[in-house]
């Protein structure tokens, strides 16, 4: 049931909270006994000085004016400065502006008008601010002290909305939650966002379930949290652009694991499991690798300046069949290391100590080589086309190579 305000007159200082009735004779009965007064001639306004003649154009709580159609002075002066004060005072905050400030949580957002009827002409936003005849068609709503429209909502939620509504593109900030921008805008009833909202949501919800990637924080966590005697393992763990930087890393399982683009340098990965691993474009500068295992790991563009792989105990470094594709590895201690079958293609292994290294069917297609020490590297089936050897410690003798 709707209740609307009903005054005597336009000071509104003699008025009553009353319920609407079904027919306007019976609203009109009702109104005449509790202001005293007879209904015979009897007429209700609006606001803005309209004669109301159907109950249904009243919306709940407006306010309605009273007059009494009679010939004298007084009922006239009630029904001219009822239509006077309507137009000057009521109307005040209806009369519609290009631009229009919003306080939105108490934060303010101003607009055009344009912005906020043009792409979303049934939103909630829209309607607010429709007009006709330079007039509102309804009270957007109530204002703040400098005439602020109030919209009791979130306004991080409302900004990217009224940017959509400025540019027709959904751009969210890293601080905002898609689900709450999803929920304005079916609030706003902004119908062409939610499907982009949608999308995002269901985006974000895969990425942070399936390519979650562990940082240097959760690495040395759970290092110190595992005890020396249990065998640490991120198999196949998303590590990618993790800095692992001068970390203790020894015996740690990360095969499978993708560790493409970490900062790996200075880090002692001795012993470690590599098998498959995703090492591409890492930078492993200064690495210890002594007795590491990286079977057909993909090592393609590292850097692996520098790295130690002898180990005085005896163990071998194992990178048997692994990719270094474009890999710079100068300077780096490579003696005694399988590199069996490994793709070396363009690869830089100037000045590397590869004494007894084993190269037996490797890639070395333009591999620079230059002032490397290859004393009984094994080279047998080698594709060594274009290699360069310049200055090298040791000459390579032909026994050592078929191709």
């Amino acid at each position: 049931m709707r209740r609307v305000y009903v005054y005597k007159n336009k000071c509104e200082d003699d008025g009553k909270l009353m319920a609407v009735e079904d027919s306007i004779e019976t609203f009109k009965s009702q109104i005449s006994l509790h202001f005293n007064i007879g209904k015979e001639n009897l007429k209700l306004y609006s606001s803005n000085g309209c004669e109301i003649v159907d109950l249904r154009v009243i919306r709940d709580e407006e306010k309605l004016y009273l007059s009494l159609d009679t010939n004298s002075s007084e009922s006239c002066e009630t029904v001219t400065n009822l239509g006077y004060f309507s137009q000057s005072s009521i109307d005040s905050e209806r009369i519609v502006s290009d631009w229009i400030t919003l306080n939105v949580g108490g934060r303010h957002f101003t607009t055009s008008r344009g912005t906020l009827l043009a792409k979303e002409p049934l939103s909630m936003l829209a309607r607010m601010f429709a007009d006709d005849n330079n007039v509102y068609l309804m009270n957007p709503s109530a204002t703040d002290s400098t005439g602020a429209f109030l919209i009791d909502r979130s306004p991080d939620y409302f900004e990217p909305i009224l940017n959509y509504l400025r540019h027709g593109d959904v751009i969210l900030d890293k601080h905002i939650n898609p689900k709450g921008v999803l929920e304005e805008a079916v609030f706003y009833g902004i119908d062409s966002m939610i499907p982009h909202l949608n999308q995002l949501i269901e985006e974000s919800t895969s990425n942070s379930s399936s390519n979650h990637c562990l940082t240097r924080k959760d690495v040395v966590r759970s290092i110190i949290l595992t005890p020396t005697t249990s065998e640490l393992r991120y198999q196949g763990v998303n590590l990618a652009g993790a800095d692992l930087s001068r970390l203790d890393l020894r015996y740690i399982n990360f095969k499978y694991a993708c560790l493409s683009g970490c900062n790996l340098s200075g880090a002692n990965l001795s012993h470690c499991c590599l098998e498959r691993a995703d090492l591409s474009h890492a930078n492993l500068e200064g690495t210890q690798l002594l007795g590491v295992k990286a079977l057909c790991a993909h090592m393609e563009g590292a850097i692996l300046r520098g790295c130690n792989m002898e180990d005085p105990a005896g163990s071998r470094a194992v990178l048997e069949g692994v990719n270094l594709k474009g890999a710079n590895l100068e300077g780096s201690n490579m003696a005694g290391v399988n590199l069996r079958v490994a793709t070396l293609k363009n690869a830089n292994l100037q000045n590397c100590d590869l004494r007894t290294a084993v190269l037996a069917g490797a890639d070395l297609e333009c591999c620079d080589l230059s002032g490397s020490d290859l004393h009984e590297a094994n080279l047998r089936g080698a594709n060594l086309k274009d290699a360069a050897f310049e200055l090298m410690l040791t000459p390579l003798h032909m026994s050592q190579t078929i191709r």
